[in-house]
């Protein structure tokens, strides 16, 4: 028979408050002591710090004050509406290069976005030792520091030669370039975080692979894929080297018709702020003053988008 410990310490009665782990620590020696050593220097170092970043953003705010102060005096519902004016005109818009840079984005987005997921989920399910997976992540990050100038060329080379002319076509290929590393990047990080333990549950559910990537990885995924996105968007947004390459320049509205006119010279944002900042006319200077405002806004709202999508997907 089991011989029983008399020695063994009692549990303490039901409704005993459990005693206090902190009973007995002096609170006063850890209290902060500009004579302590340690504490005067963590102060000066987050004031060195906290003017670091002051002087930081000086630069970045006198750029935007002057955004608002030279664009914004120049801001109507006709510069959304109206084509480019000649030089020595007044008045006139830029809703030729808005609708253009909606198009070139556009359709860099439909090349890139899809082949930047499903790259983006092979690379995820891949195993370490795959080569091939090694090697288009190694190629992705290549392609992050990649000039956008290069980008304009490949795409020159492919489509503008070939076809014989400029076109959108041409600068969403060049913007699609730029864009695919990091919807490819920022998706393979959004899937790998997704819990093993879901993916694991639909398989033992019966789900095929197939299934458990469209139904489990990829909604679970999806705010951090779409932050990717996002960003990717915003950086072809601003973009104006490729585009000389391409899309070149029009004064007209990118449509013939009711149809769009993808294969021929295509007017964009960016490229009108580059024509026009050099110009000696006044009023197409406030104008590129204006583009640069209206543009900067742009890349901010999807900016602001993306970081949304990118905090939903933390709190998940």
């Amino acid at each position: 028979m089991p011989v029983l410990d008399t020695d063994a310490p009692l549990a303490p009665p039901l409704g005993t408050p459990e005693p206090n782990p902190f009973e007995g620590v002096d609170f006063g020696r850890l209290e902060r002591s500009l004579q302590r050593p340690r504490t005067l220097f963590s102060l000066l170092m987050s004031l060195v710090v906290t003017a670091m970043t002051l002087l930081a953003l000086i630069p970045l705010f006198s750029v935007l004050w002057m955004l608002f102060w030279r664009g914004g005096r120049k801001l109507s519902a006709a510069l959304f509406t109206q084509l480019p004016p000649a030089p020595l005109e007044q008045g006139g818009g830029f809703g030729n290069a808005i609708a253009g840079t909606l198009i070139m984005v556009g359709l860099a987005a439909l090349l890139s976005v899809p082949f930047g997921i499903l790259t983006a989920v092979f690379l995820a399910q891949a195993r370490p030792e795959n080569r091939l997976a090694n090697a288009a992540r190694f190629a992705a990050k290549v392609l992050t520091g990649f000039p956008s100038i290069l980008a304009g060329v490949f795409a020159y080379g492919t489509v503008v030669l070939i076809t014989g002319g400029f076109s959108a076509v041409a600068g969403g290929l060049a913007l699609a370039i730029l864009m695919l590393p990091t919807v490819m990047l920022t998706a393979e990080d959004a899937v790998r975080m997704v819990p093993e333990k879901m993916k694991e549950a639909a398989i033992g559910m019966g789900a095929t692979n197939t299934q458990t990537v469209w139904m489990v990885l990829l909604p679970t995924a999806m705010p951090g894929i779409l932050t990717g996105v996002m960003l990717a968007v915003a950086r072809a947004a601003g973009e104006t080297a490729p585009l000389l390459f391409t899309a070149l320049f029009s004064n007209y509205w990118p449509t013939r018709g009711a149809h769009l006119a993808l294969m021929q010279p295509t007017a964009s944002l960016a490229v009108l702020i580059y024509n026009f900042a050099g110009m000696p006319f006044e009023n197409q200077v406030e104008m590129a003053w204006a583009a640069a405002l209206v543009l900067v806004l742009l890349v901010l709202v999807v900016n602001l988008i993306g970081q949304s999508l990118s905090r939903r997907q933390v709190q998940q």
